[in-house]
């Protein structure tokens, strides 16, 4: 566990996130993409991060709410998330039904978490992939660099099929940031698309750093925005995106600026609580800097997510 001291969430930070949605009028924001998992594998992706220097051209990454459980629940709600998830994800075969016997738990104790469950190109991932929807999974995380997988394994077919059938979300890491893979860009995860074209896919991080473009083979496939043009259950969230930490390391082109007005009905909140080296407000102070305007920002920040998740 952290030996960091438990600290109160501070009024100042609280009350920057809660003025930014009060003046909009909403009733808090939904979190597409927040992380909550095992102790021992989160402080592993923190290990990760500590050591992520080197790749991201010295650039350090300091993570902003390295704490326990609990401190992170209470400073989501003093932040006014109404919703958030537990995004977690396997890096090899026979992990995902266990981190999903955990969120399911996790879910049962903490009622403003969507149910969030994960999946990994292995023998039998249909059945608990099942298993998971019938218990109540509410969302899927999919992340194709950590797992070095091809997201068009054919083992993979009969989870898109049925994902697909029952219309759960599924929040897939399949750009490049912040290091690429094998399988990441927007052509193996377009290629899911063209056999399971109902999807529901949220690709996380807007796609960074491939937000407009995918080096050559933008001329014979799409980048994620065009994902997102062409096929209407396709979604993008702002995790990490816009940010100052981010437009250091992969810029949003602003010549994109007009596609993603465009698609404000299909933009959805993501922070990346608690792995981000920034403080949590930066996520929406950047998002209003684009200048999109507040009818922008109340559907990204709270209205599409509440309507994607059906929230009273």
């Amino acid at each position: 566990m952290s030996d960091q001291p438990k600290t109160p969430v501070s009024v100042t930070e609280a009350g920057a996130v809660r003025a930014f949605w009060e003046r909009l009028g909403l009733p808090g924001l939904v979190d597409v993409h927040t992380h909550f998992m095992p102790e021992r594998v989160l402080h592993k992706v923190w290990q990760y991060f500590d050591g992520l220097g080197p790749l991201t051209g010295g650039i350090e990454w300091p993570i902003a709410y390295r704490e326990e459980e609990e401190q992170r629940l209470a400073r989501l709600r003093e932040f006014g998330v109404r919703a958030f998830t537990a995004m977690l994800y396997p890096h090899k075969p026979g992990m995902a039904r266990w981190l999903n016997d955990w969120a399911a738990g996790f879910a049962r104790r903490t009622p403003d978490c969507l149910h969030t469950s994960t999946l990994f190109p292995e023998e039998g991932v249909a059945g608990y992939v099942r298993e998971a929807v019938d218990a109540g999974a509410r969302v899927f995380k999919a992340h194709v660099q950590v797992g070095a997988y091809d997201p068009g394994d054919e083992l993979l077919d009969p989870a898109w099929e049925l994902l697909a059938e029952t219309g759960v979300p599924v929040v897939i890491h399949c750009g490049s940031g912040p290091a690429p893979g094998k399988h990441t860009g927007p052509e193996p995860i377009g290629r899911v698309l063209a056999r399971h074209p109902r999807l529901r896919l949220v690709v996380a991080h807007m796609g960074m750093p491939e937000y407009e473009d995918f080096l050559g083979l933008a001329e014979r496939y799409e980048d994620f925005l065009g994902l997102a043009e062409r096929y209407e259950e396709v979604r993008l969230d702002t995790t990490m995106a816009f940010t100052d930490f981010s437009e250091r390391l992969a810029p949003f082109p602003r010549r994109a600026l007009p596609r993603l007005a465009a698609l404000g009905d299909r933009i959805l909140l993501g922070s990346d609580f608690p792995n981000i080296p920034y403080p949590y407000a930066d996520q929406l102070t950047a998002l209003e800097r684009l200048g999109l305007g507040d009818d922008w920002l109340r559907a990204v920040c709270h209205d599409n997510g509440a309507r994607l998740f059906d929230l009273a």
